[in-house]
C-alpha cells in the first residue's frame, strides 16, 4: 500500500482533464470530425473552477472563431508558409487583444496555427468544422468540470490557516529575538516573511474559488458558516502580519535595558503560544503582561513629550514603534479569541439541537 501512495499524484483536477478530453474526442469520432482542436479546446478549458469555466467559454468560442478565420484566409491568399503562421498568429493575439478576449488568447492562438497544414480546399466548410469542434470541446470540458468531481477547498483553506499561524507566530519570536539583540533583518527571516504573505494570498484565491463555487453547487448552512468562520481568521492572520512587517522593516538603532528585553520577549513568545494553540486561548498570565507593555509605552510616550520638537530626529524610537506593534498585535489576537469562542458556542448549540439527550 506504501509503494502505491508513492504515485497517486492525479488529482481531480488531472483526472477531470483527462476525461474531458477523452469524452471530446469520443464526440468527435461519432461525428467524423477532427479531434484535435476540440481536445485543445478541452485542455485549456479545465478551469479551478466550473464558474471559471462558463465565464471563460463565452470569451474562448468567439476568440476560437476569430483564429479560425484569420487561418482560413491567410492560408487561401498566401498558401502553407512560414509567414503564414506568423501573421495568424499575430493578427489573431492584437485582435483579441483589442476585443478584451484575453482569456481565449492562448486557446485561438492554437486553433489557428494548428489549422494551417490541414487547409487544402473547402475553406468555408473547414472554418465550420473547426468552429464545431471547438464548441465540443468547450462544451464537455465545461459540463465535465461542473458535474464530475466538483472541487471543494473547505480542508485545504482551514489547514493552510492553522499553518499560517504557527508560521506567523514563530515569524515573531524569530524577528523580536533579532531586534532585542540589535541585530538587523535576517536574509532567512525576510523570506520566511515573503513566503507567509505568498501563502496567504494562495489561501485567498482558494476562498475566491470556493465562493465561486457556490454559485453552482448548493452547500449546507454548517458548511458556510465553517467557511465564513475560517476567512475572518485569514483576514485577521493578514492585519497581524502587516504589523510584523513593520517589525521586520523596524530600523534597529537602539539598545534596550536586560529588564527591557525580558518584558518584551516574555509578551512575544505569549503571542506565539497564542497563535500557536488550535482555540487561541489566552492565559491570564497574558494580560498582565501586555498590561505592563502598556504602562511602559505611555511612560515612553511621556518621556517624549518633554524633549523639545525641534530637537528630535526621531519622534518614535524604536522601543516605542515595537511595543505599539505587540499591543496592536495583542488588540487582534484577543478579537480571533473572541470569533473563536463564539463559533465554539455556535457549534455546541448546533449539536444538542441535532443530538439532544
Amino acid at each position: 500500500m506504501g509503494f502505491l501512495k508513492k504515485f497517486q499524484f492525479v488529482g481531480g483536477r488531472i483526472a477531470k482533464t483527462g476525461l474531458a478530453v477523452f469524452l471530446t474526442a469520443l464526440v468527435c469520432e461519432l461525428l467524423n470530425w477532427p479531434a484535435t482542436f476540440a481536445v485543445i479546446t478541452a485542455i485549456v478549458t479545465i478551469e479551478p473552477t466550473a464558474a471559471n469555466s462558463i465565464k471563460k467559454a463565452y470569451v474562448r468560442f468567439p476568440a476560437s472563431a476569430i483564429g479560425a478565420l484569420f487561418a482560413v484566409i491567410i492560408t487561401h491568399t498566401l498558401g502553407d508558409h512560414a509567414l503564414t503562421y506568423a501573421l495568424v498568429a499575430l493578427l489573431t493575439i492584437i485582435t483579441c487583444h483589442k476585443l478584451h478576449l484575453g482569456a481565449g488568447i492562448l486557446v485561438a492562438t492554437l486553433t489557428g496555427i494548428a489549422m494551417i497544414p490541414t487547409i487544402h480546399d473547402h475553406y468555408v466548410a473547414t472554418f465550420f468544422i473547426r468552429l464545431g469542434t471547438t464548441t465540443i470541446g468547450l462544451i464537455v470540458s465545461t459540463l465535465v468540470n461542473l458535474w464530475i468531481l466538483p472541487p471543494k477547498y473547505s480542508n485545504t483553506i482551514s489547514t493552510n490557516i492553522h499553518n499560517l499561524y504557527f508560521k506567523t507566530g514563530n515569524l515573531l519570536e524569530r524577528r523580536g529575538s533579532e531586534v532585542l539583540q540589535n541585530h538587523s533583518l535576517h536574509r532567512e527571516t525576510k523570506l520566511i516573511f515573503n513566503d507567509i504573505l505568498r501563502e496567504i494570498d494562495l489561501t485567498d484565491t482558494l476562498c475566491e474559488y470556493q465562493k465561486e463555487e457556490w454559485k453552482l453547487h448548493r452547500s449546507n448552512r454548517q458548511e458556510m458558516r465553517c467557511f465564513h468562520y475560517e476567512y475572518k481568521k485569514l483576514n485577521i492572520l493578514r492585519q497581524i502580519l502587516f504589523h510584523i512587517g513593520n517589525i521586520i522593516y523596524l530600523p534597529v538603532h537602539y539598545s534596550f535595558s536586560e529588564e527591557e528585553k525580558e518584558r518584551i520577549m516574555d509578551a512575544t513568545l505569549s503571542l506565539k503560544g497564542i497563535m500557536h494553540h488550535p482555540s487561541f486561548q489566552i492565559p491570564d498570565q497574558h494580560f498582565t503582561l501586555m498590561k505592563n507593555l502598556l504602562e511602559e509605552f505611555w511612560e515612553d510616550q511621556e518621556g517624549l513629550h518633554m524633549k523639545p520638537f525641534q530637537s528630535m530626529k526621531h519622534h518614535f524610537s524604536c522601543e516605542t514603534i515595537m511595543l505599539y506593534e505587540l499591543l496592536s498585535i495583542h488588540d487582534l489576537i484577543e478579537e480571533l479569541s473572541e470569533i473563536h469562542l463564539l463559533e465554539a458556542q455556535h457549534r455546541n448549540v448546533l449539536e444538542k439541537a441535532l443530538y439532544p439527550e
